[in-house]
């Protein structure tokens, strides 16, 4: 029988303390995040203050408009105009509401439900048509099959249903995919031409491929004909619920700037979006005040968060300098990028950089995530300019990195003059500029710049 006995064990551990946690997090964050990180910090803090905020111009200081333009409305016939403005709690109720209606974009569903609740079918219906609807994903397609979705005692209204929401605006709704979604226009358009739906039906794949003389010789036809089918279907909308999309666009807001000014390269760190922080200097006082720091109470909770605020505005000034550190060890080390262009982007590894910096390869990743520079050619998130040599890892390789190589395969497409280079014609274009590449390479790059293949260019 084994005996349990006490015994020690001497180890080393690693403790990450909160003012730690929290440095790492603000490293990694963008700058919209790093604005609301702030927001929330100032809330929770009171010992933390906003000494000045960053410089934002509304449109009414922006705009100084002169009396004079107004004039145009002094004859309105609208009886319910003032130009006195919402000067009252009632108008300034009404014109947040009337800001909110405006504002709030109507999606698909709401557009084919107000479609559907106008016409003269019955409840059972109704409620059917509606629970459809609201299976629609954002391309207007069922996200569950509709005979798993609808009860039993309701499928013998299913076909009556889906045709009804596939007649409503945007045609080609309520569909199951994009081909689908083009067989439903094709047949409500009275002008679709004769051979549009079989080509559709049980040709798309070699139309995909631009092979229009095989379908042709297929249906038996001539060749205009299939062409003037072409021409129908780039008239028609395979994915027609986008157009009610209510995703906003994400606007980026870079966190650098850099510039070529007398030779020489400037990095300039965008701060004017980070309000100025600083210690409130009412806690201040009371920490220094004898009087209020005899109350052990008191004393501990205004220490407690001048030391967080101070560790806050401590760990965004380290945030920014660490930025400022990396990017200008970028800058050094694909300098012909920011000189000639993308294509000539080097091979790069955080590694590179982080013995440059002097930092762990890990920091060198928070820093640059979801952190943008503007530059002369654009604006580019700093992880682009790591990139791998085509052949080994990174500067170690080869001199040509896999950005760089993408950039030259892009701009031989753009340039092959309605060639329709295959990708075996592009490797060997690559070949003569001392490129080696596989065939499957080129393909890989191109299908990660988002390039058709020739059969479709």
């Amino acid at each position: 029988m084994q005996s349990q006995k006490p015994f020690l064990v001497q180890e080393q551990k690693l403790r990450m303390n909160p003012q730690l946690l929290q440095s790492i997090q603000i490293m990694a964050l963008s700058l919209q995040d790093l604005q609301t990180r702030i927001q929330e910090e100032i809330e929770k803090n009171p010992a933390l203050e906003v000494i000045e905020e960053p410089q934002i111009f509304s449109i009414d200081e922006a705009a100084k408009r002169t009396p004079e333009e107004y004039d145009y409305f002094d004859d309105s016939s609208d009886p319910g105009f003032t130009r006195s403005g919402y000067d009252d709690e009632a108008g300034e109720a009404k014109r947040r509401f009337l800001e909110g209606a405006l504002s709030r974009p109507e999606s698909l569903q709401d557009h084919l439900l107000w479609q559907i609740r106008l016409q003269p079918i019955s409840q059972e219906l109704l409620s059917l048509c509606e629970l459809l609807i609201r299976n629609l994903d954002e391309n207007g397609f069922h996200r569950e099959s509709p005979e798993i979705l609808v009860p039993d005692e309701k499928k013998p209204l299913l076909p009556e249903a889906l045709e009804l929401i596939q007649s409503l605006d945007p045609l080609g709704v309520g569909t199951a995919d994009y081909k689908e979604s083009l067989m439903v226009q094709t047949f409500a358009r009275p002008d679709a031409p004769e051979y549009t739906a079989m080509i559709l039906q049980d040709h798309l794949e070699l139309l995909e491929r631009n092979k229009l003389k095989d379908i042709a010789r297929i249906l038996g036809v001539g060749e205009e004909a299939v062409e003037e089918s072409l021409k129908f279907i780039r008239t028609l909308t395979p994915f027609p619920g986008r157009a009610y999309s209510r995703e906003t666009p994400r606007y980026v807001i870079p966190d650098l700037m850099v510039k070529l000014k007398d030779g020489q390269f400037v990095i300039v760190l965008n701060d004017e979006e980070i309000p100025v922080l600083g210690v409130n200097p009412f806690f201040a006082d009371i920490q220094e005040d004898p009087e209020a720091a005899g109350t052990k109470n008191l004393k501990r909770f205004v220490n407690t968060n001048i030391k967080e605020a101070r560790w806050f505005i401590n760990s965004i000034h380290q945030r920014n300098q660490t930025l400022l550190k990396v990017a200008k060890a970028i800058v050094e080390f694909q300098r012909d990028f920011f000189i000639r262009g993308p294509k000539y982007i080097k091979p790069l590894t955080l590694k590179d950089i982080a013995a440059e910096v002097g930092v762990h390869e890990a920091t060198v990743s928070r820093t640059t995530t979801s952190k943008y520079v503007e530059t002369e050619w654009g604006i580019f998130e700093l992880k682009y300019f790591f990139s791998n040599s085509i052949s080994g890892t990174g500067s170690g390789g080869s001199r040509f990195s896999k950005e760089g190589v993408k950039q030259i395969i892009k701009e031989i497409i753009e340039l092959e003059g309605g060639k329709g280079h295959s990708d075996q014609k592009i490797a060997d274009l690559l070949a003569k500029r001392g490129i080696p590449l596989a065939r499957r390479t080129v393909t890989k790059y191109r299908k990660e710049l988002n390039i058709d293949s020739s059969y479709k260019r």
